[in-house]
């Protein structure tokens, strides 16, 4: 016999995270601990976050760093490594969880990447406002671009030069590899 697993509302799930001191992710209806990254990892999603606001200064584009909730029409509520929305910033839930990212970072590790690249990845795609999804390795210098265009159709470029450049449609903007691996030891 298995024994049930408490199921929360959105309404619970949000007013245990506000008490809480460690981030958790939400999906129907269960509450999942978000584990702590390594300091490459953090390391890698501040650089990134860093070269985003120097470049989208002024522009009407903004980024948001791993502090910052996405919500999901797919009912998805997560803390990815960086974000970014342009225009009109749409914010639910007391301006905790922001529902209009046109790109979204993650920074992979072992126990994450898989869901990272897969059921995750399915749950942002319901975002209509979502174009580009940068996943960077933390252990090597290895980068995926998945880049939406026409019909909901994702075209996957691959990085592995430190001397490269990733282009992004949704913010006009470009990272170099170089920015994004500042100071790490791979």
């Amino acid at each position: 016999m298995q024994t049930a697993t408490k199921k929360y509302t959105r309404e619970e799930y949000l007013a245990l995270e506000e008490m809480s001191n460690e981030k958790h992710e939400f999906y129907q209806g269960e509450i999942f601990a978000m584990v702590g990254g390594t300091f490459r990892h953090s390391a890698i999603g501040l650089n990134i976050t860093t070269a985003l606001k120097i470049k989208l200064r002024g522009k009407s584009c903004q980024p948001t760093n791993s502090d910052m909730c996405v919500g999901t029409p797919s009912g998805l509520l997560t803390y990815p490594d960086a974000s970014v929305f342009c225009g009109k910033l749409e914010l639910s839930d007391n301006q905790r969880v922001l529902l209009n990212p046109v790109m979204i970072v993650e920074v992979l590790s072992p126990s994450t990447r898989h869901y990272d690249r897969g059921d995750k990845f399915t749950l942002y795609r319901s975002i209509l406002t979502f174009c580009d999804y940068l996943l960077v390795d933390s252990e090597k210098v290895y980068i995926e671009h998945f880049r939406k265009i026409e019909n909901n159709e994702w075209i996957l470029h691959e990085y592995t030069d430190l001397s490269e450049k990733i282009y992004f449609n949704s913010i006009n903007e470009s990272l170099e590899l170089k920015e994004i691996y500042e100071n790490i030891e791979l």
